[in-house]
């Protein structure tokens, strides 16, 4: 299996970090890849791509099966994640698992493709803000057709965010690595 994360990474958290660790303890998966979005994704204030992508490849370099695609950095356009997930199983012949925090579950049907992407693909789901995500995802009209696809990852309860640190610029927020490079960029 390719534990995919996507995310704007901006910058990666320590939360970011540990959620590879996490997985890596109740799955087993040959590779792990951060896929951060393109600044042409609708995200206002993302540092640019290159920034994104380099404190990402710092961050991931002790990190055994972890790597960083540039995939939807190189887009000309914004695709969406179904796009992304079919290109990266294709490019590895393997089965494609998307990881994503339990707060996105509420608007996941609005995606792009959204149907596609639910039926296709295994989704590795993350707590946050403490959602009962196995009710939810029974109950919940757009998503318990697929609850097969849903692999649920309780006991995650790391409440830390890109926003926190943008905000607070606390450096316990970021690896070390990373809180490096960003004085050494002057980012945000």
């Amino acid at each position: 299996m390719v534990v995919v994360f996507g995310g704007a990474f901006n910058p990666p958290t320590v939360a970011h970090k540990e959620i590879y660790y996490h997985i890596q303890k109740s799955l087993d998966f040959s590779r792990f890849i951060y896929l951060p979005v393109s600044s042409l994704y609708t995200k206002s204030s993302l540092v640019s791509n290159v920034h994104r992508r380099k404190m990402l490849e710092l961050m991931t370099e002790d990190m055994g099966k972890a790597s960083v695609s540039d995939l939807e950095m190189e887009d000309s356009d914004f695709l969406g994640t179904y796009h992304s997930l079919l290109r990266i199983q294709e490019q590895y012949n393997d089965e494609v698992a998307f990881v994503i925090g339990a707060d996105n579950l509420k608007n996941i049907h609005n995606w792009k493709h959204a149907t596609s992407l639910l039926s296709e693909f295994k989704f590795i789901i993350i707590n946050r803000n403490n959602i009962n995500i196995k009710s939810y995802l029974e109950s919940d009209k757009h998503l318990k057709d697929y609850k097969d696809n849903f692999i649920v990852l309780p006991n995650f309860d790391m409440n830390i965010s890109s926003t926190m640190f943008r905000e607070s610029f606390n450096p316990e927020y970021v690896p070390n690595v990373v809180f490096e490079y960003i004085m050494s960029q002057e980012l945000y």
